[in-house]
């Protein structure tokens, strides 16, 4: 059974850094996607970042140049760090991946931008 475990969330003062982790368990199969997508208050679910097993990754434009994703394949993890952190990045942070063709979700870490 596919398991993403995330850590790293928190309280941040605006201007600060996080960084959050996600490690993925449970599948022999190559993990096609992972990422992070979030969900602040009365707001849907969106794309943060992601990064395919080749080359590809992807940003929504809110958080290009402060938020780097980097993907370890052979490990299975998953890092976010995240800068220049605004009250606007306040979330629930969920863990993302894609193996074989299904989605998979961590339990979700709160990150908190606030002095």
């Amino acid at each position: 059974q596919v398991q993403l475990v995330e850590s790293g969330g928190g309280l941040v003062q605006p201007g600060g850094s996080l960084t959050l982790s996600c490690a993925l368990s449970g599948t022999t199969f190559a993990v096609d996607v992972m990422g992070w997508y979030r969900q602040g208050p009365g707001k849907q679910r969106e794309l943060v970042a992601t990064a395919t097993r080749g080359t590809d990754i992807n940003y929504t434009d809110s958080v290009k140049g402060r938020f780097f994703i980097s993907r370890d394949t052979a490990e299975n993890t998953v890092h976010l760090q995240m800068n220049i952190l605004k009250p606007e990045d306040t979330a629930v942070y969920y863990c993302y991946a894609r193996v074989y063709g299904d989605s998979y979700w961590g339990q979700g870490t709160q990150v908190t931008v606030s002095s």
